[in-house]
């Protein structure tokens, strides 16, 4: 702000010579004059002391308009003799442009002037802003109380005021707080943002309540307002209000408390969960007996079914038939242009264009969408399979309808089993092979969201992971080899040298290249350490690593054995695909990426878009989202990584793979080492001992 001269302060503060000309400049018997607006201009340098505006200027607009000009401006001759400079009242000439412009005023509107002498402008500026006495804010909220005691209209005090009807209502609210607690809001001990947040509710008990009885500590805005609603539900979270409309749930007679000092959709909270709960039920209800017609032997809702509760079912196969010409043109267009938008989308990321990455990456969906649209309509259920298995009508967490079909209850699934044994001599094996790929299809996560680039990433990391995981589980480390020695002698297979499971032949040393800081990862140290130890123990002739290896007791063998395919682990994927490579070798060892991986803004947060790094914090920190929304991608991405720490969120090319139950629930018991179960539950340091 500029400073004030001394000799301008005098001329303020005691009866100088100067005051008397500020007092003769302001008498409008002597000095007011009517000047057209077109003659009207502004300073160039400025005369006029106040640097912060406390209106805007629509707002101060709108209010010339309702209640005229109230303060005229103070204006000196510019040096064309023609106009008038104003150096008091700047604003108002602007607002005054402003209804020019609109139509509201003539351009040549005569606005009423005092007229001054140059060298008093300055001080004439002074004189009108620093003798006023400011008001303080619950003096302002009592006497818009006392305005609508008088029977004054809200709007209409809102348009004499230059503010919104919103803004009264909130100091109306405020005027009702209780007395106890506005009392210590003029003494400090209580901030506006306090007074706002408690004003959600009118009981003067409950106010002081929630912030005499809380700990200091615990007084923020954010915990009152948390106090004050924790019986009642946030309508902009809770996926039940969503899906069934604030509307629906006022129409039927829900009560509603507003926080008129929210944001946006913000700030409404539902008293009767009963009824909520009720609505959303009968809704479910239309949708499961339209899913009903279907064919589906039973149809059950839930509306917060979660991903354990769908584990409990089987998914029934799918048939799927061939696409026809044009279908297949189709695909083909939408694969193609999908890595178009891919590559176009690494670029975008890589060069931290924000704005093009999330176009790119909303286009990328919409692709993705449709294409899954039209690979969905190739795969159905047959009518036998319908007649066994059922269907769940459930709600996700943005408050939408989801339709889970083709689930199988373990009863069920065992009959489809034995239906599909005594069919075997009948039907087609090829046939049965295609239906158990397409159904392991629809369990696979989806790589939504991905770049290639970061998908190669994660895929690495999930490759280090799988190496320590394997050297814990000799047993599984053997029979991986086997399995891919077995196809590549004795049955002839198309693999060749690189086993189906993950294993290859060969050592993997692209890694690092892969995501750089792989190094670091704990996967990478802890199998870095364990080939150090037992290189350290072992001859480099091979002679005598042979003989060494022929007297080594078989266990330890294994475990050898097992460090050794590790090391060729292999599962990186080129493209982002919901196709997950090693996906039995991961389910063998119950790879938990979770224990070896965590997300970061460096590994993962910064390579996806701004919209994707939002859905995720959804998923974790629901109720930051909102505020992160309004901040650049990086801090976003800082953001994230801090509030998923601890979480155990990853992301859905990290989607947890448990065991392989099916092959130990019906194949036979192999010959073991006595000691392998043991050895599977040695840490990774115990197995180079």
């Amino acid at each position: 702000m500029n400073a004030v001269t001394r000799t301008e302060t005098r001329a303020v503060n005691t009866a100088t010579s100067s005051t008397t000309n500020v007092l003769q400049a302001a008498d409008p018997s002597k000095n007011l004059i009517l000047v057209p607006l077109s003659r009207l201009v502004l300073r160039p340098t400025g005369r006029n002391v106040r640097k912060t505006p406390r209106m805007s200027i629509p707002e101060l607009a709108a209010s010339i308009q309702r209640v005229g000009l109230l303060q005229n401006l103070i204006v000196i001759p510019a040096s064309d003799g023609e106009h008038y400079e104003v150096v008091a009242g700047g604003r108002r000439l602007v607002a005054l442009k402003l209804l020019a412009k609109k139509h509201r005023i003539a351009k040549d509107w005569e606005v009423p002037c005092l007229r001054v002498a140059d060298g008093t402008a300055r001080t004439a500026s002074l004189t009108e802003n620093v003798q006023r006495e400011a008001m303080h804010p619950a003096d302002q909220f009592e006497a818009f109380a006392a305005l609508v005691a008088e029977g004054r209209p809200i709007e209409d005090i809102a348009a004499d005021f230059s503010v919104t009807p919103l803004v009264v209502q909130r100091r109306l609210k405020l005027a009702n707080v209780s007395p106890r607690l506005m009392a210590d809001y003029r003494a400090d001990a209580v901030t506006l943002d306090q007074l706002m947040a408690l004003s959600i509710t009118d009981d003067p008990a409950a106010q002081e309540a929630a912030f005499y009885d809380a700990p200091t500590w615990q007084r923020s805005p954010h915990n009152l307002r948390e106090r004050l609603t924790e019986r009642e539900i946030d309508a902009y979270r809770h996926p039940l209000v969503r899906f069934v409309g604030l509307d629906t749930y006022e129409q039927a007679g829900g009560g509603v408390r507003r926080d008129l000092f929210a944001e946006g959709d913000a700030g409404v909270y539902l008293t009767d969960a009963a009824l909520l709960e009720r609505l959303a039920q009968d809704r479910l209800g239309g949708i499961a007996a339209e899913v009903k017609t279907e064919g589906w032997a039973w149809v059950d809702i839930a509306p917060a079914a979660t991903y354990a509760d769908l584990q409990a079912f089987q998914r029934a196969p799918r048939e799927q038939r061939e696409p026809n010409k044009r279908e297949a043109l189709r695909i083909e267009k939408l694969q193609a242009k999908m890595r178009e938008v891919a590559e176009a989308l690494d670029a975008a990321i890589e060069a931290d264009d924000e704005d093009k990455a999330e176009a790119l990456q909303e286009e990328g969906e919409a692709l993705g969408e449709q294409l899954q649209a039209l690979e969905d309509g190739l795969q159905g259920y047959a009518p036998s399979v319908k007649a066994a298995a059922g269907a769940i009508v459930t709600i996700d967490r943005n408050g939408e309808a989801v339709i889970h079909r083709g689930l199988l209850r373990e009863a069920e699934a065992k009959a489809l089993r034995t239906l599909e044994k005594l069919r075997r001599g009948f039907g087609s094996a090829e046939g049965e092979a295609a239906n158990d790929e397409h159904e392991d299809a629809d369990d696979a996560p989806k790589a939504a969201s991905l770049s290639d680039r970061l998908a190669q990433r994660l895929s690495a990391h999930r490759t280090a992971a799988l190496q320590i995981e394997v050297t814990r589980h000799p047993q599984v480390a053997l029979a991986a080899l086997v399995h891919g020695m077995v196809q590549t002698v004795l049955q002839d297979s198309r693999y060749g040298h690189d086993l189906p499971l993950g294993v290859r032949l060969t050592v993997q040393d692209r890694l690092e290249g892969m995501a750089p800081d792989w190094p670091e990862s704990s996967a990478a140290v802890a199998l870095h350490e364990l080939q150090q130890a037992w290189g350290g123990k072992l001859p480099e002739n091979s002679a005598e690593l042979f003989a060494v290896l022929l007297a080594m007791e078989q266990g330890e063998l294994v475990k050898l054995l097992a460090v050794c395919v590790a090391s060729t682990v292999d599962v990186v994927t080129p493209h982002a695909t919901a196709h997950q490579p090693g996906k039995e070798l991961a389910q063998a060892v119950g790879l938990d990426m979770a224990a070896w991986w965590k997300p970061t803004a460096e590994g993962y947060f910064k390579h996806v878009s701004k919209a994707v790094i939002l859905d995720a914090v959804g998923a974790f920190a629901p109720e930051s989202v909102t505020r992160l929304a309004k901040r650049k991608k990086a801090d976003i991405a800082s953001e994230a990584e801090r509030l998923a720490d601890g979480t155990g969120w990853m992301p859905a090319i990290f989607k947890a793979e448990g065991p392989q139950d099916a092959a130990q629930e019906e194949g036979p018991e192999q010959d073991a080492p006595e000691d392998a179960e043991a050895m599977a539950d040695e840490p990774a340091e115990a197995l180079a001992a």
